[in-house]
């Protein structure tokens, strides 16, 4: 399984972009979390095996939300972040 952190800033705030998030990552079996940040970017934690991942990061990428407009996406591996069971929006992360 690999970890990653995703910041995604652009028009990402007060679009439904995290709760369309949730809706690529419970199509793709993707867990973890998504929410806002105060400087208007959103950070996504993503748990998933290698390619259900990629594609997922590519919908992100793309915006899942029609309304939101991705200009810069940020992504780290981070083998700290716990897994969970399924992936939830919220703000800020628990």
């Amino acid at each position: 399984m690999r970890k990653v952190h995703i910041n995604v800033s652009g028009r990402v705030q007060g679009v439904g972009f995290r709760y369309t998030t949730k809706m690529v990552a419970d199509q793709l079996g993707v867990t973890g979390a998504v929410w806002n940040e105060a400087d208007g970017s959103v950070s996504i934690e993503a748990v998933a095996e290698d390619k259900v991942l990629e594609d997922f990061i590519t919908a992100v990428r793309n915006s899942p939300s029609p309304a939101g407009k991705v200009a810069r996406l940020t992504i780290h591996d981070d083998p700290r972040i716990k897994e969970r069971k399924s992936f939830d929006v919220s703000y800020p992360p628990q």
